[in-house]
Protein backbone atom coordinates (compact mmCIF):
# COMPACT_ATOMS: atom_id res chain seq x y z
CA UNK A 1 0.00 0.00 0.00
CA UNK A 2 2.84 2.39 0.80
CA UNK A 3 4.38 1.66 -2.58
CA UNK A 4 1.13 2.61 -4.33
CA UNK A 5 0.93 5.90 -2.42
CA UNK A 6 4.58 6.65 -3.27
CA UNK A 7 4.03 5.91 -6.96
CA UNK A 8 0.94 8.14 -7.09
CA UNK A 9 2.84 10.87 -5.27
CA UNK A 10 5.80 10.69 -7.64
CA UNK A 11 3.84 10.32 -10.88
CA UNK A 12 0.59 12.10 -10.09
CA UNK A 13 2.02 15.58 -9.71
CA UNK A 14 3.84 15.64 -13.08
CA UNK A 15 0.71 14.27 -14.77
CA UNK A 16 -1.43 16.97 -13.17
CA UNK A 17 0.99 19.73 -14.19
CA UNK A 18 1.21 18.38 -17.75
CA UNK A 19 -2.58 18.22 -18.06
CA UNK A 20 -2.92 21.78 -16.73
CA UNK A 21 -0.35 23.11 -19.20
CA UNK A 22 -1.90 21.24 -22.13
CA UNK A 23 -5.31 22.73 -21.35
CA UNK A 24 -3.83 26.23 -21.17
CA UNK A 25 -1.91 25.76 -24.42
CA UNK A 26 -5.03 24.40 -26.14
CA UNK A 27 -6.98 27.53 -25.23
CA UNK A 28 -4.20 29.77 -26.51
CA UNK A 29 -3.94 27.79 -29.76
CA UNK A 30 -7.69 28.08 -30.33
CA UNK A 31 -7.49 31.84 -29.83
CA UNK A 32 -4.49 32.10 -32.15
CA UNK A 33 -6.29 30.04 -34.78
CA UNK A 34 -9.30 32.39 -34.70
CA UNK A 35 -7.02 35.42 -35.08
CA UNK A 36 -5.18 33.86 -38.01
CA UNK A 37 -8.43 32.99 -39.77
CA UNK A 38 -9.70 36.55 -39.38
CA UNK A 39 -6.39 37.91 -40.70
CA UNK A 40 -6.54 35.61 -43.75
CA UNK A 41 -10.11 36.71 -44.46
CA UNK A 42 -9.12 40.37 -44.12
CA UNK A 43 -6.17 39.94 -46.47
CA UNK A 44 -8.37 38.14 -48.98
CA UNK A 45 -10.88 41.04 -48.95
CA UNK A 46 -8.08 43.58 -49.44
CA UNK A 47 -6.65 41.68 -52.42
CA UNK A 48 -9.99 41.59 -54.28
Amino acid sequence: MELLVEIIGNVGFPIAVSAFLLIRIENKLDELNKILISMIELLAKNND
